[in-house]
């Protein structure tokens, strides 16, 4: 959404159209995506050194973390938000994605479990979220889903 009225004000002020070289369809990130998400990590890095309980900055700034594929730093702020947010399953269940992208197996199964707990419930998005893969396998994994899949 930013990308998108960045490109129509630069359009409206210099008067030239903004075409795409790429027809691939193919999620590859640009030159000026790369840069987006490098100038979003440093805006929210400085908006959480000025107010760092700044829940929806830490969300959006976790979120960038892990694009970027800094997953111990994604890791940290996932804690943070678990703490300012304790009750939140959606805080655990994120919380969860980071631990098994950093292949924290226990770590990411008891998150997982406490998120469902809280009521987190989106059991087709968990089967196929990539985050998880280091836990899918796992037969602790599959016993979440049989405890709870049908409640």
């Amino acid at each position: 959404k930013t990308k998108g009225f960045a490109m129509s004000n630069q359009e409206q002020h210099s008067g030239e159209k903004t075409t795409s070289a790429s027809t691939s369809t193919a999620p590859i990130r640009t030159a000026e995506q790369l840069s987006q998400l490098d100038f979003e990590l440093d805006f929210f890095e400085g908006l959480l050194q000025h107010n760092p309980d700044f829940l929806d900055a830490l969300r959006a700034h976790g979120n960038n973390l892990t694009l970027k594929g800094r997953y111990a730093d994604g890791l940290r702020i996932d804690r943070r938000i678990v703490e300012l947010r304790p009750h939140d399953a959606l805080a655990h269940y994120n919380l969860a994605c980071s631990y098994s992208l950093l292949k924290k197996v226990d770590h990411s199964l008891r998150a997982l479990r406490k998120a469902i707990e809280l009521g987190y419930r989106d059991f087709r998005y968990l089967r196929e979220d990539r985050d998880l893969d280091a836990i899918r396998k796992d037969p602790r994994f599959r016993q979440i889903l049989r405890e709870f899949d049908n409640r």
